[in-house]
């Protein structure tokens, strides 16, 4: 797989001067080692006896027989160690940081999931950990920020802008360009300036390629491969072998949070995304008409960021790529069916995808397959829909834990 720095007219590395030498430098050493075979030995060795790879695939049998039309079959990236797709790419960057000598990592998150990836990749390899987190998600996703900690990271809340991801991000970016003699700064989607985004495509691409791997095993007849998109780190890995072909349809889902009204959602792909260069690199941004970023919302802390990976833009243009979006009750719905019918507990990222896929396999021949990419686990979520769910016993509970602190 060919690294690349644009997408069409998408890309680029478009950032004040004092971070180019850094970005020189780490793309000099990504080409390297892209033909080195002892850093993918040592890549792959991890990804088997850390990350717990190749994942399962999961027929959903139980969901298929409910719904009645294509068969359904689920990529279970949640049961990777940390509990979402983020270590693949973690785990390559470190392992590359390492190498370029450097002591250091900073990392940005929203849902935390990239943070908690992060965070226990470096101590795996004994890197320092930083990590950006923005106040907002901090409340949202208390867990994963205990997690990090408990990894011997440092957390460090960001308090300005709509302090979500875009704001961490920022943050991040900041610390770098006063830092990176010694730091390098690992960033947890297929965005930012290049060599960034192919970068971590290719260390996401292992999802992809164990899909298809698992459909010349079956022999499926597949008619669609559904992925949720944020940034888009999972669906460029999990589309990563299919891009370049006429078939399997490819499909993202991006988050229609409560509405399509400014700040009600964050779906770049259906008609609102505008042509724009923000943090480092061109693609299409939820902006006003004089290119300042809009508000954002989604139920889902990870989808919850007002730009989309390059690539997945470019795509989206050429039309390989099919856009739709899911609204944050469907979400919730979906995480439920999969739950009651399959026992797997889809990340609220996910569960969009959950959602479109039941939608279109109810129409499908039974001869037909769709996959589904689980980019995640909801562990990470309790805090969310337990109080959606069962608002009563969970408000009991909460009460009571409170008491007992205070005792």
């Amino acid at each position: 797989m060919k690294y690349k720095e644009y997408f069409g007219e998408f890309g680029g590395r478009y950032v004040a001067e004092v971070l180019r030498p850094s970005l020189n430098a780490l793309e000099k050493e990504f080409l390297n080692i892209s033909k080195d075979e002892n850093f993918w030995t040592e890549f792959e060795k991890l990804s088997e006896d850390f990350t717990g790879r190749p994942t399962p695939f999961l027929f959903a049998e139980n969901s298929t027989k409910k719904i009645g039309g294509a068969a359904i079959y689920i990529k279970l990236e949640g049961l990777a160690n940390t509990g979402a797709h983020k270590i693949n790419n973690a785990l390559g960057q470190a392992l590359l940081a390492k190498r370029m000598g450097k002591k250091r990592i900073i990392a940005e998150t929203g849902a935390g999931q990239h943070g908690v990836a992060t965070a226990a990749v470096c101590a795996k390899l004994g890197l320092s950990c930083t990590i950006y987190m923005g106040e907002v998600d901090i409340k949202r996703q208390r867990p994963n920020l205990f997690l990090m900690e408990l990894y011997g990271a440092e957390v460090v809340p960001v308090s300005f802008g709509s302090r979500t991801l875009k704001d961490a991000v920022n943050a991040a970016l900041m610390d770098w360009a006063g830092s990176f003699e010694d730091t390098h700064y690992l960033i947890g989607s297929a965005l930012g300036p290049s060599p960034y985004p192919g970068m971590v495509k290719i260390f996401q691409s292992v999802i992809g390629k164990e899909v298809e791997s698992k459909i010349n095993e079956l022999e499926l007849n597949v008619e669609a491969m559904i992925a949720c998109v944020g940034g888009g780190s999972n669906a460029i890995g999990f589309f990563s072998p299919f891009l370049e072909k006429d078939n399997p349809r490819l499909i993202g889902v991006e988050a229609g949070g409560t509405g399509m009204g400014e700040g009600e959602h964050a779906s770049r792909m259906t008609g609102q995304g505008q042509k724009g260069i923000i943090q480092g690199y061109k693609s299409l941004f939820l902006t006003n008409k004089d290119g300042q970023v809009l508000p954002t919302h989604s139920i889902s802390a990870g989808l919850d960021y007002p730009g989309i990976g390059p690539e997945l833009a470019h795509y989206g243009e050429t039309g390989r790529i099919e856009y739709t979006s899911a609204a944050d009750s469907e979400a919730i719905e979906a995480l439920k069916f999969f739950a009651e019918n399959e026992g797997i507990l889809f990340a609220l990222e996910s569960a969009h995808a959950g959602a479109k896929a039941i939608q279109l396999a109810a129409d499908m021949p039974k001869d037909k397959a769709v996959i589904i990419n689980m980019s995640g686990r909801g562990d990470k979520d309790i805090f969310i829909t337990a109080k959606l769910l069962t608002p009563d016993k969970w408000i009991d509970f909460m009460r009571n834990e409170v008491s007992e602190y205070e005792k």
